[in-house]
């Protein structure tokens, strides 16, 4: 599906307008936000030239990146949480702009909770849950990296601990595979339904 950059917020004041329903991606960092992105308007093959700029080094994505993507929608891919090597002051204005643009955007109508398959809920992830649940923001959970899990023990695992603690929907992902996309969107497209 094709889709466009609109802007990379570094404060609220440089959000862009509102307008169609907003999509956000939240996670931790490097759990593969801007990967499913890509996966998801069909630009993964295009590797760093996709929509999203992908790396294996975790914090590249450092300000708030919003895309106008055909069909009505605009996806948020929003700075990881969690090991990125940044100063203890550079974490603290990503988790203020987060916090504004999660409490204050009246266009956002869901969140994807980007969980790693291998990693299950860590407290981070969970704070992050209940949270959104605590603010009345509706999300659905996405575990990335599936293709990553090689046997059925490990996938067993990896489900059992995803399940830790919470009984509702998780879509299993690949933006290697594209396992789930269509899940994914499904979820997205549902939020149209309920304006």
């Amino acid at each position: 599906m094709p889709a466009r950059f609109i802007i990379s917020a570094a404060r609220p004041e440089q959000f862009p307008p509102e307008g169609d329903p907003e999509v956000a991606f939240l996670g931790r960092s490097n759990v593969g936000k801007s990967s499913l992105l890509n996966a998801l308007v069909g630009a993964e093959g295009l590797g760093k030239k996709g929509l999203a700029f992908t790396s294996s080094r975790p914090g590249c994505t450092q300000f708030i990146n919003f895309y106008q993507v055909d069909g009505g929608f605009r996806f948020v891919d929003l700075p990881g949480y969690g090991f990125a090597k940044v100063p203890q002051e550079k974490s603290r204005e990503w988790k203020a702009l987060i916090e504004k643009y999660l409490s204050d955007r009246n266009a956002l109508r869901l969140c994807v909770i980007l969980l790693d398959a291998r990693r299950g809920w860590m407290e981070k992830d969970i704070e992050l849950r209940d949270w959104l649940e605590h603010n009345g923001l509706p999300y659905v959970v996405a575990a990335t990296k599936v293709d990553k899990l090689k046997s059925q023990r490990e996938r067993h695992h990896s489900l059992r601990a995803l399940r830790n603690g919470y009984s509702g929907e998780i879509l299993e992902c690949s933006a290697t595979t594209g396992r789930g996309v269509r899940e994914i969107w499904q979820a997205i497209s549902k939020i149209k339904t309920k304006q």
